[in-house]
């Protein structure tokens, strides 16, 4: 206890009334309630605060009278709601435990976080009471028993103390200041060290589904996908008002919804577990249950079985997800992206490539009518049946077949330009699975994929080069975003432009500029590339005028040395735009990289953080799981969602394209 705490503690001498505090009973005020939630975290009680404006709208809705009935008041932006009646805060969307909730207007500090708890509404309001009186009538030192025989004692308005149980008073008359450490009491929100948020614009412009990779956990601390979204929900905020703050002035645009996708419990609770568990060895069991629970997702994957539940459980809940979020928003008018980390952007691709697009999309196609009956690479076992007899067919067997000559032709055409392409997909469906793609009931706008290994899936299972003029059946954007050292994550845009070598698009630093050591490594870059060159030159020259004249030429070998010196120096700029930098690189509009992203870049890299430079490895599980709270990641998706809009950034980022 600290001298201080002891100070305070102690009863302040009696002093006469000063003027003001005579007129005391004339300035009480009733105190102003705020609403927190409990949140429980291993076992460890939390009282969080509700945003100013859920707050609001549980008071307004408390005060109407009618929280005897199971009133309900949606939150949290519409993802949770609060029965005032059961003082309960329930999840929406997704599952979570049931989190208590209070009306608090009196705290008390808490003995190992020093964090201040509420206490009850009952015992508040009996305080509050209290309270009055002894504003009211200056009356101080009031001694009250909480419902767990804990005291407090209203010393003044400002020193007002909790003290821990006491026991039956003894011979000796023990007072309450003997008996322990005292915990300060407040009144009121505004008197505490509380953080409120200011709460989340009403208006949703767009709804984005997140789907999971491997594990249930999702960061390097061990979260879960509902939290790691949540981070993610939170910085995309905070990257509104810094970079759309002219767009929501104007009231043009509201935020961005992003929904978790659960997957992994679904595929564990059918039983799987139980069985692996019989064949698991008794040693390193904690790394042998890591690996059961995560890794072993992706053979999960790979399995008919198992990989018709986990494409049916992410295309079904995508889709309950969406009905439940049109009932509760039905005056909503945006569109749908949807995202996903690590093996989830796999499972969200082999969907996409497995819906089908409706037919008055591609009635105009003349060359896609004559081949929709047999072409579907990415489609049913009856399709890819259907492709094979159509690559083994000649002339006279379509002929045969009764096909006209005009859409034969075009078949003979499109299989005899197509076969390098499409074979090698047609034989990843037969190798991979055999599933039955459920189909999703909206369009996606974008696809977003976050340290995605799907060129490395895609290579395995055969493909060795994606047709420049295929696109996604649904969907007309795909972003590859990846961090440098993240182990899981491959390029899709080479396995379009296969003969061309150039570099992903390097994502701008959401402050607008490079990091600093980027700058200096590109400038150290060019300076070495500058001296290697004059270098070189000066060694050139000097050869040259060893090697080349007699005696009786030297002046004149002197002169053409100063010559070919002079012409060196003069193409040295020429040399220079061999070695571009890589912000000149990243920019690079001239190349082609299909209709995959409707004729746009597909991937994009992260900028390493300064101390992720030094040691590539020490780094590399924290690369793959950065994404949640990169700024420049949810930039860039903020970026790509609102430019369908017609919306752009207050101010272009150097480098974006």
């Amino acid at each position: 206890m600290s001298a201080r705490e002891q100070q305070q503690a102690q009863p302040p001498p009696a002093a006469p009334p000063e003027a003001g505090e005579l007129d005391a009973g004339n300035r009480y005020e009733a105190v102003v309630p705020h609403w927190f939630y409990c949140k429980v975290t291993d076992s460890r009680e939390r009282w969080v605060p509700f945003s100013t404006q859920d707050s609001e709208r549980l008071e307004e809705a408390h005060g109407s009278g009618r929280d005897k009935e199971d009133l309900v008041v949606p939150t949290s932006g519409g993802r949770y709601d609060v029965h005032l009646k059961k003082r309960q805060r329930v999840a929406v969307y997704w599952e979570e435990e049931v989190s208590e909730v209070r009306r608090c207007t009196w705290f008390y500090k808490g003995d190992k976080d020093n964090k201040y708890i509420p206490y009850s509404e009952t015992f508040s309001k009996e305080l509050e009471e209290a309270y009055m009186i002894a504003v009211t009538l200056d009356e101080w030192k009031k001694k009250l028993e909480s419902p767990s025989r804990e005291i407090i004692i209203l010393h003044n308005p400002k020193l007002m103390v909790h003290y821990h149980p006491v026991a039956t008073s003894d011979d000796w008359g023990s007072t309450p200041t003997e008996q322990g450490r005292p915990r300060t009491v407040k009144r009121g929100v505004e008197n505490i060290a509380v953080e409120i948020p200011n709460g989340e614009p009403l208006q949703i412009d767009h709804l984005v589904f997140v789907v999971h990779g491997i594990g249930p956990a999702c960061d390097i601390r061990f979260r879960s996908i509902v939290q790691c979204v949540n981070d993610f929900r939170n910085v995309s905020l905070s990257m509104l008002q810094a970079h759309f703050k002219k767009a929501q002035e104007q009231q043009q645009i509201g935020r961005v919804e992003f929904l978790p996708v659960n997957w992994h419990s679904s595929l564990h609770s059918t039983g799987v577990d139980v069985d692996l568990e019989r064949i698991t060895l008794p040693s390193i069991n904690r790394l042998r249950h890591f690996i059961n629970d995560t890794i072993l997702d992706v053979f999960f994957y790979n399995s008919s079985t198992y990989c018709q539940t986990i494409v049916d459980t992410v295309a079904s809940e995508m889709n309950r997800l969406y009905q439940l979020f049109l009932q509760r928003n039905p005056l909503f008018k945006g569109g749908v992206s949807i995202a996903g980390h690590s093996l989830g952007s796999l499972i969200l691709f082999d969907l996409l490539t497995n819906q089908k697009a409706a037919p008055e999309e591609d009635e105009h196609n003349e060359e896609v009518r004559a081949l929709r009956w047999c072409m579907d690479p990415w489609g049913t076992p009856t399709a890819l049946a259907r492709v094979a007899v159509a690559f083994l067919c000649t002339e006279k067997n379509l002929k045969e077949m009764g096909i006209p000559l005009g859409p034969r032709m075009k078949i003979l055409h499109y299989i005899s330009s197509k076969e390098e392409t499409l074979a090698p997909c047609s034989n990843s469906n037969k190798v991979l699975v055999s599933a039955n793609y459920p189909q999703l009931n909206y369009k996606p706008t974008i696809f977003f994929a976050f340290g995605s290994p799907i060129g490395m899936f895609l290579t395995v299972r055969g493909v060795k080069r994606i047709n420049p003029n295929y696109s996604l059946p649904t969907c007309k954007g795909f972003f590859n975003i990846f961090h440098p050292f993240d182990p899981v994550a491959y390029r899709i845009e080479p396995m379009i432009v296969p003969d061309l070598e150039f570099e992903p698009m390097l994502l701008p630093h959401h402050k607008g500029r490079k990091r600093m050591h980027l700058e200096l490594k590109e400038g150290l870059t060019r300076m070495s590339v500058d001296l290697k060159n004059n270098l070189l030159g000066s060694l050139r020259v000097a050869w040259q005028s060893f090697t080349r004249a007699p005696l009786p030429a030297v002046e004149a070998a002197s002169t053409d040395a100063e010559t070919e010196a002079d012409a060196s120096v003069e193409k040295q700029p020429d040399t220079k735009p061999d070695e571009t930098p890589p912000a000149v690189k990243e920019e690079a509009p001239l190349i082609n990289v299909g209709r995959l992203n409707g004729g746009n870049r597909i991937d994009y890299v992260l900028q390493e953080k300064p101390i992720e430079s030094f040691n590539e490895y020490l780094f590399a599980l924290q690369g793959h799981l950065c994404y949640w709270e990169s700024e420049d990641t949810v930039l860039l998706v903020l970026k790509e969602i609102y430019q369908t809009q017609g919306i752009t950034l207050d101010q272009p980022l150097p480098g974006s394209q």
